[in-house]
């Protein structure tokens, strides 16, 4: 890195006659306020006319050089750079706990070159910025994937699935995956499906802010996924994060029953038609009595085929769409359909089509909460009657990575069956009023 890297014309002018290098601790005076910081490398795609610091608080900010009237080095400094503490000594008497990597803002820092949250951490360097997590476990580590969830696609959650029988067989008595949160729903989801009854907790995490921010959510998701698994309370796959938007509590939700319902808050994941598995507050685990524990046969099938779509229904859809996916020689659809589960009756005869040609088409809402019920409008009836399968409550993400799971272990004719058999705990009994 260059002593001023990233900045040109006139800041990079600015701080040359000021004699200021990256990492100095510097104030600027502008026409309105005055800041004090460590002057930054300026992100790539940012805008050439700022300069950016980090302040006392941790936050960074970027001033327009333009409203400058001053700028003076106060102290010189280092740039910024990661040096990870020494990891804790590991306790053999605790539980055996294994963490996974893959990648994501759990384990990620600021890429000033860009300005983008990357992949930065592997999962021991992760380990050793926690070490708390030496009070609860015996913990190893090891780094899967290093990617953005975003990549993720179902031959990873295969690896995922196999790379879990491994830690399994090697007797730790529970598994932390860290994962990015955009497409952590949809992992979840995989395996539930993929490792069901799972004798062991399975437990995603991920962070909504990176490691390296004083807001950042990593380490209390992270702490309570541990205390989890070392209680030897649950077995099965699950999903924790942030309660809510306070740094206190972590909710524990079932993987097949879970969304991301807000870009950027801490507490942006809900389950959705029930209530979360458990809670971790202060350490201490509380278990849902609604929630039945299940120690039926461990079964795995950890194949996916992705050979499937999922079509969201609005006004002025395009039947072709449908079409399209006919003629691609697709396997399946799902459709997240409105209210009850209806499309316009435009696309009955392209939804026709593609039963005709032996595709799995499937049901489910566009509602949060709630379940579909075909056979109370004339729209949903005549969707029945072409053979579209009612999917009662399942999430359409869920569904979507159902169909995956189903055509990638199961015969064609097998299908229907598998679909409307709740086999993770996908379909819920009867939904909760008021929700």
């Amino acid at each position: 890195m260059s002593e001023l890297s990233g900045y040109k014309n006139k800041p990079l002018k600015i701080l040359n006659d000021a004699g200021i290098k990256i990492g100095d601790f510097i104030k600027i005076v502008t026409k309105t306020t005055e800041y004090s910081g460590n002057i930054l490398p300026r992100y790539e795609y940012s805008n050439e006319e700022f300069i950016v610091i980090k302040m006392s608080s941790g936050y960074n900010i970027g001033i327009d050089s333009n409203s400058i009237t001053s700028i003076k080095k106060i102290k010189s400094g280092e740039e910024p750079k990661f040096n990870p503490p020494t990891k804790p000594d590991v306790k053999e008497t605790l539980p055996k706990i294994s963490i996974l990597g893959t990648g994501g803002t759990i384990a990620s820092r600021i890429d000033y070159k860009t300005g983008a949250v990357n992949p930065a951490f592997s999962a021991e360097e992760l380990y050793s910025i926690i070490p708390e997590l030496s009070d609860y476990a015996n913990i190893n580590t090891e780094l899967i994937s290093n990617i953005a969830s975003e990549q993720m696609n179902p031959e990873d959650w295969k690896n995922m699935a196999e790379k879990v029988i491994e830690k399994i067989r090697d007797e730790n008595q529970g598994i932390i995956i860290g994962h990015g949160t955009d497409t952590m729903a949809y992992t979840s989801a995989a395996l539930s499906f993929a490792l069901v009854n799972c004798p062991i907790p399975v437990i995603l995490t991920g962070a909504q802010r990176s490691t390296d921010r004083p807001s950042s959510d990593a380490s209390l998701n992270m702490i309570s996924s541990v205390i989890v698994a070392s209680k030897n309370q649950l077995n099965g796959v699950y999903l924790a994060m942030h309660s809510s938007i306070e740094d206190n509590e972590v909710s524990i939700h079932c993987g097949t029953r879970v969304r991301k319902n807000h870009t950027s808050r801490r507490d942006a994941f809900q389950s959705i038609g029930i209530e979360p598995i458990a809670i971790v507050n202060q350490g201490n685990v509380t278990i849902n009595k609604k929630f039945n524990d299940n120690k039926n046969k461990f079964e795995v099938k950890v194949n996916f085929d992705e050979n499937v779509s999922l079509l969201k229904f609005h006004p002025g859809f395009n039947p072709k769409i449908i079409d399209s996916i006919v003629d691609s020689n697709a396997k399946g659809i799902i459709l997240e359909g409105t209210g009850l589960g209806h499309v316009n009756s435009k696309c009955n005869s392209a939804i026709k089509r593609a039963i005709d040609k032996g595709m799995f088409v499937g049901m489910t809402s566009q509602c949060l909460n709630g379940r579909i019920k075909m056979t109370v409008y004339s729209a949903g009836r005549d969707l029945l009657k072409l053979g579209v399968i009612p999917l009662e409550d399942m999430l359409p993400e869920t569904a979507l990575v159902k169909l995956m799971w189903a055509y990638g272990n199961y015969k064609d004719e097998e299908i229907q069956k598998i679909m409307t058999t709740n086999i993770a705990g996908e379909f819920t009994e009867r939904s909760i009023l008021g929700r």
